[in-house]
């Protein structure tokens, strides 16, 4: 099998229509990276805003057009206050200080989860951030925050039935994009692929839906160390997979042979 170096790899990547459009990324290992470091758990998620950083800006360059970062769960409501604390006032301080950046780079940030759950100074934070990159036309940068699967669907199942109740809606109407439509997600693409840092192997309650045909990618790079050549080489692995989405291979490669006529 031939060898391509770092560089031919991204021009690859940048060129082949197969390159993910949405990357959602789990980023796991910030804690187990500070305590091997001799540092308190805090220092892992403060090192981890270099690594957004160079996420954002490698996938801008790779040429995805949606990321969605698992920045803030339902379930991390459960840790230590002084650390959701420390959480909260890393999330309004990193965002106050890149938003200029963001503009700069044409990305627009969203939001998926439930936002009013946060802080107040919080939310003002991410919905000034909002406003001003929602003229953006390049990366599509989602911001899970306070953000659970489960609930997501939840919410979804809620919407659906208070339509059918009010007769807006038959029950026999209900598709998989009606579904899709009351998701945070709404208007973007399915997920592509789905890294997760830090080595350990579960999905954690992201994108439930979303992940259904999901290629996963694992690595054990805590999120703190994972920069743009981690995400060169995530990628390169998902072009070298075939996606059947239920047929078999001869069908895949019959239709690729024949679009390539």
């Amino acid at each position: 099998m031939k060898e391509y170096s770092y560089n031919q790899k991204i021009e690859i990547i940048k060129e082949n229509a197969n390159t993910p459009k949405h990357i959602g990324i789990i980023m796991d290992g910030n804690g187990r990276w500070a305590k091997s470091q001799g540092l308190p758990r805090v220092a892992g998620h403060n090192k981890g805003v270099e690594s957004v950083e160079a996420v954002v800006e490698g996938c801008a360059e790779l040429g995805v057009n949606n990321l969605t970062i698992y920045t803030f769960s339902e379930e991390n409501w459960k840790r230590p206050s002084w650390e959701v604390a420390a959480l909260m006032q890393l999330l309004v301080s990193t965002i106050n200080k890149k938003v200029k950046r963001l503009v700069k780079q044409n990305v627009q940030i969203r939001t998926i989860g439930h936002l009013n759950k946060l802080p107040e100074k919080a939310q003002k934070s991410m919905i000034s951030a909002i406003q001003k990159t929602k003229r953006n036309t390049g990366l599509i940068l989602n911001v899970a925050l306070s953000y659970g699967g489960r609930q997501e669907l939840l919410d979804a199942v809620k919407k659906l039935a208070t339509l059918v109740k009010l007769g807006e809606l038959n029950p026999e109407e209900i598709t998989d994009t009606y579904i899709s439509n009351e998701l945070d997600t709404k208007g973007q693409p399915d997920p592509d692929l789905i890294i997760r840092t830090g080595g350990e192997n579960r999905i954690s309650n992201f994108l439930l839906w979303q992940i259904a045909y999901s290629e996963i990618y694992v690595t054990k790079t805590p999120w703190p160390e994972f920069r743009k050549p981690h995400l060169v080489e995530a990628i390169w692995d998902f072009l070298s997979r075939e996606r059947r989405f239920g047929e078999i291979s001869e069908q895949v490669q019959s239709k690729i042979a024949f679009n390539n006529f």
